[in-house]
């Protein structure tokens, strides 16, 4: 049980795509094996098809704590990590296909997945052909560094790579949980209502950069751009904001080439 949002969780499976289709393959031939439940004391073990870790209590001083070792890995090896937090179908995964897609040939790529269940989202990734893995968090509802962290040792990206993460869909529990990461994207999609910076300010004051996505669809819904910003910036004025449409493409040159600064500049 989380004991500052309140969700709980029994375990939380780590794996990649390629170790999700030997589980199933495993499942299908009739091997027998199971999951880990390990005692909050005992050593962890990794159950085949996947690493399980137990969550017992997630106390925000600890994974302040963690998420300080996550940055400091990726300062040390010049990796430029991204947490994408939004509310469920605001087309994260999308636009990380039309990102990868666009920058793959000059930058290197890792994902992080986080789901509360199913590989759908790494198997999009993966066929983009960039290095993924999924983390699914069970009934908890955000992602956590500690769970990064556990990510990365199976991930292990490069020196000068781009670490997108996906956060679990929720406007809520994730604003609370720092991962180590350079920035926080917030990602709304003009269907979702132009009051969500009012109805959810943590995320918004917690973040710095904001993607209002799918604008292509804005003829077609009520949905105020200026009102929208203006809400934001009430919580978050040095919000920075992006109006794109990761269907058709529109307004992702100004996204890609921002992040190419930024990866310059901290170089």
């Amino acid at each position: 049980m989380c004991d500052t949002c309140g969700c709980g969780s029994e375990e939380t499976i780590i794996r990649t795509p390629g170790e999700a289709r030997e589980h199933e393959r495993m499942h299908a031939a009739g091997v027998g094996h199971h999951h880990a439940h390990p005692h909050p004391h005992a050593p962890e073990e990794a159950p085949a098809g996947g690493e399980t870790i137990a969550v017992n209590r997630d106390v925000l001083q600890e994974n302040n704590r963690l998420a300080e070792r996550n940055r400091g890995y990726f300062q040390a090896r010049d990796i430029f990590a991204l947490n994408l937090v939004s509310s469920p179908g605001s087309g994260k995964t999308t636009l990380l296909e039309r990102t990868i897609g666009a920058l793959k040939d000059s930058l290197e790529f890792r994902v992080i997945e986080g789901d509360q269940q199913s590989m759908q989202d790494a198997n999009r990734i993966e066929a983009t052909g960039v290095p993924v893995v999924q983390v699914n968090t069970g009934k908890g509802c955000h992602l956590d560094a500690r769970m990064i962290n556990h990510a990365l040792g199976k991930l292990d990206p490069p020196a000068g790579s781009v670490l997108l993460i996906e956060n679990v869909g929720n406007l809520v529990c994730p604003s609370l949980f720092d991962l180590g990461e350079r920035h926080k994207v917030v990602i709304i999609s003009v269907t979702e209502g132009d009051d969500k910076p009012a109805k959810y300010p943590t995320m918004f004051a917690a973040s710095d950069i904001c993607i209002l996505n799918k604008i292509d669809l804005l003829p077609y819904v009520d949905f105020d751009l200026d009102q929208c910003k203006e809400y934001a910036r009430k919580v978050q004025p040095n919000m920075t904001f992006f109006e794109l449409s990761s269907k058709t493409g529109e307004g992702m040159d100004a996204w890609h080439e921002w992040i190419r600064q930024q990866i310059a500049a901290g170089r």
